[in-house]
């Protein structure tokens, strides 16, 4: 079904004013074509619901997952990158079934796997000489040891109240290699590495303890998709839905819930009111809204009219949502050895040193070495001259204010520094900007250190209006989805995927009632 007529969900027509019988008359707006966005409507398509729209703001579908083919035939993941996990996810069981997985050695091959460190990696001290691989693969345990503590619940009651960072200091101070210099520097590039896998700003900031509520799926971890990348999925979802059920390049403006309006001598729940930036206004019966956290961070004050009830604006206040960038570097021929996935860099004095971290915590000065965060370059799959380098936070943030062959030129030098290789100039960049688009914010959610991240979860999660205060039959209103509204798979696309799945269950059910 199309949504040119003015019909379906225009507000002057007061037939929408009814009380819907079935599925096929619920009309139901999606704010975001995510992972989020895609799994409800194509989840409420197939249950019978004719009316759906989803809105995107973008002129593109997909969020954070973002394929693209900037430079030649090949794809460039510019957001989501793997799928995590295989048992009980289900992106994998997609791509498995649509034969979307990549498969041999340059699945292997691939951009920078996080706490996956190999012996093609070389590891390279700023003074130009390269860390033993015995040392870097000493430590590089020992830290997945601590780090999976953390994630299985097992920590001691001393650390349980620490930030991450400062358990991990810890617990690495009891250990021999934390007595040579080159074991505390390749702990330190440990460290800005999960900073990766957290989109944190410094593991000082992240919460130890509330870890271990987050769920990794068994199987693989690292999953790597074929020459279609994360578009061949998100093309499989699209295929369900109906012509003209996506509508992009239409930013939503207000949302406006909690209606009563008089009629027929008694009162009846009003549609909630959609309001797009170029002045389009839906009706619908219900809204699933799946922006991103960091999109709730910056307008969810204004964006909701009335206000949210103030749980959920805690919730979306006390969540972390940090910036996660890539530096995409296309040379015209490689000049690295053939045995080599990744140069990594390992400072003396890394910005996730406590003392480095503590240190430049106030002021501005961090801002001077803001590409210390970088992690490393790693080879990218199907672009055999390109590498790819990891940063984070504050940092990333920094980055993106400055000009791409400003973050080449630096690039650059770093590489010629650190590995006193010949290092040619950089034909192409491709530089991530997450943070600065202001229809995103950011790359995913985290934990702070002190915060409740079960309570803050299911209060994003919670629909409107809240169960106290419905009054009749209409009650939900508003709906939540996006992996920042699920308690064990937040930061992941499967946990997009299914809180979209679920709030579209939720939907069905309340028709099925």
């Amino acid at each position: 079904m199309s949504f040119t007529g003015k019909q379906i969900f225009f507000l002057n027509k007061a037939e929408r004013m009814s009380t819907c019988s079935g599925p096929e008359n619920g009309k139901v707006v999606v704010v975001g074509s995510g992972f989020a966005g895609l799994a409800a409507a194509a989840k409420l398509v197939e249950a019978g619901f004719e009316n759906v729209l989803v809105l995107e703001a973008k002129e593109r579908v997909g969020g954070r997952a973002h394929t693209t083919k900037p430079f030649s035939e090949n794809v460039i993941e510019v957001g989501a990158n793997w799928i995590h996990g295989q048992k009980g996810n289900p992106l994998f069981k997609i791509a498995k079934e649509e034969n979307l997985l990549s498969e041999g050695p340059s699945a292997r091959k691939n951009m920078c796997q996080p706490r996956s460190v190999t012996p093609q990696d070389y590891f390279f001290k700023e003074d130009g000489k390269q860390v033993s691989t015995k040392v870097v693969d000493q430590v590089s345990m020992c830290f997945s040891k601590l780090t999976d503590k953390a994630f299985d619940d097992e920590l001691k009651s001393r650390h349980r109240k620490l930030s991450l960072g400062s358990y991990l200091d810890d617990a690495f101070g009891e250990a021999p290699l934390a007595a040579t210099e080159d074991g505390r520097q390749v702990f330190e590039w440990c460290k800005r590495i999960e900073c990766t896998d957290e989109a944190c700003s410094s593991l000082y900031e992240v919460s130890a303890s509330q870890m271990s509520y987050y769920t990794a799926l068994d199987g693989g971890f690292f999953n790597t998709l074929g020459p279609g990348g994360y578009q061949a999925i998100l093309d499989v979802l699209l295929k369900d839905l109906p012509s003209g059920t996506v509508q992009c390049s239409a930013p939503v403006k207000s949302i406006q819930w909690d209606l009563v309006k008089k009629g027929s001598g008694e009162d009846h729940r009003c549609p909630v009111k959609v309001v797009c930036e170029n002045g389009q206004s839906f009706e619908a019966d219900h809204v699933i809204v799946t922006v991103s956290l960091g999109v709730l961070k910056d307008r969810a004050t204004t964006m909701f009219e009335p206000p949210l009830p103030e749980k959920k604006l805690s919730a979306i206040e006390n969540l972390g949502f940090g910036i996660v960038d890539k530096i995409f570097l296309f040379f015209e021929k490689s000049f690295w050895p053939e045995d080599c996935s990744g140069v990594q860099l390992v400072w003396k004095e890394g910005p996730e040193d406590k003392d480095v971290y503590e240190s430049l915590s106030e002021g501005e000065t961090w801002k001077k070495t803001w590409f210390k965060k970088i992690t490393g370059f790693d080879t990218v799959a199907r672009h055999p001259t390109a590498l790819c380098g990891w940063i984070t936070g504050r940092e990333a943030l920094y980055m993106e204010n400055l000009q791409d062959t400003e973050i080449g030129a630096i690039c650059v030098r770093l590489l010629r520094s650190f590995t006193g290789w010949s290092v040619p100039e950089v034909s192409k960049t491709l530089i991530t900007r997450w943070g600065s688009d202001s229809h995103v914010r950011g790359s995913y959610t985290f934990i702070p250190d002190g915060v409740d991240g079960v309570k803050a979860h299911k209060a994003l999660a919670s629909p409107l209006p809240p169960k106290y205060k419905c009054r009749g039959r209409k009650h939900l209103q508003v709906l939540f989805a996006g992996e920042a509204t699920h308690v064990n798979f937040y930061t992941t696309t499967h946990g997009a995927y299914i809180t979209g799945v679920r709030e579209a269950e939720r939907l069905i059910s309340y028709y099925a009632d």
